[in-house]
This record gives structure tokens, sequence and C-alpha cells, in this order.
């Protein structure tokens, strides 16, 4: 059986207030927080494919960094999902008696650090990559969904801190290391059937 650990010790005083100010919060401010909380790494997802569109049009290497950034940030959940059970901390909803705006996650789904942290750094800092632009504006969602977490009352604030440095070490690395491939991949590639998703050019 896994020994689990609580953070209560860490920062459970700013998690209580956080979920405090939360429960008295207007019920339109708690709810597109907690919309955005469980549905926002779409937007991720969007900025990744608009970085993609862009880039096409700088040719085939562009395109190609740029579509890898969904693998930068498939390699940082990984990593962070397999130092999950490494820590086995217990959700801050199941180690406080507090009511949350979300329901709390199984026993099982441990806490640090924040996936959906860890998700949406690893991509702003590899659409840096691609874009500043894009990048910046994924760095205030990124923001935003880290706060969200603990607002939502799933999360201690350290899980979040803890998700965003390791979010944004490994899409970092992993982005130093994957865009060594696109000058010579793309090459090969811009002469196959897949040639339109590498560039705009005929």
């Amino acid at each position: 059986m896994t020994q689990t650990l609580s953070g209560s010790h860490v920062d459970g005083p700013l998690y209580i207030d956080v979920v405090d100010l939360a429960h008295r919060s207007p019920g339109w401010l708690d709810g597109t927080i907690a919309v955005w909380s469980a549905y926002g790494l779409a937007v991720f997802a969007l900025l990744m494919i608009v970085g993609w569109w862009r880039a096409r049009r700088d040719g085939a290497t562009a395109a190609m960094t740029a579509l890898t950034v969904p693998v930068a940030v498939v390699v940082a959940f990984a990593v962070n999902s397999a130092v999950k059970p490494l820590v086995a901390e217990d959700r801050p909803c199941r180690g406080l008696a507090f009511r949350t705006l979300e329901a709390c996650p199984a026993r099982g789904d441990w806490s640090f650090p924040s996936n959906h942290t860890a998700v949406a750094f690893a991509a702003a800092v590899a659409l840096f990559f691609v874009s500043q632009r894009l990048g910046a504006v994924a760095s205030v969602c990124a923001l935003a969904m880290a706060a969200s977490r603990v607002w939502v009352g799933v999360h201690y604030p350290h899980d979040v801190v803890a998700g965003a440095a390791l979010g944004s070490l490994v899409g970092f690395l992993a982005m130093i290391v994957l865009r060594r491939w696109p000058t010579g991949l793309a090459g090969r590639l811009a002469g196959t059937w897949i040639r339109p998703l590498l560039s705009t050019t005929a």
C-alpha cells in the first residue's frame, strides 16, 4: 500500500484562504474559472494549431518546429505523471475538510505536481520557439490555469508551482532536442504528399 503524503503543512493555510475566497466570490466568476480549469487546455491545442498554420508561411523547417510542440508537451505530461506516484501527495480536498468548487478527484489521483499546470507551461515555453507572441499569450493562459487549479480546490499552491517549473523545464529541454530534427527531416518530407502540411507554397 502506498504511503500518501499531505502537503497541508507546506501551504495549507494559503490554500484554505484561496478556497474560502472562491466561496465568497460571485457565482459567475466561480463558474467561469471552473470551466477554464476543466477545459482550458483546449486553448493551448488551438494555439499550437495557429502556430503551425502560421509557420507554414515561413517554410518547411518552421512548420516542422511547430509540429514538434505537441511532442514536447506530451513528454512533459509523461514526466510529470511519472513524478506523481513517486511523491504520492494526496489531494488537499481529501486532507482538509473544505468544500471545493470542483469534485475531489479519486483516491490515487495524486496532487503533486499539477498535470494541468505542467502541460500548460510546457506548451507556453514550447510555443516561444515558434512565435514570441503566441508564447506570451500561452504564458498568460498558463498562469490562469495554474491559479484556477487552486481556486477550484484540487491543488495546493505548491503543486501548481512545481508543475509550472517542471513543465517549463521539460518543455524547454524537449524543444532544444526536437528542433534539431526539422532541418533535415523537413527537406526529406518537402517532396512527399505531406508537403501541404509543411509549406503554403506549391
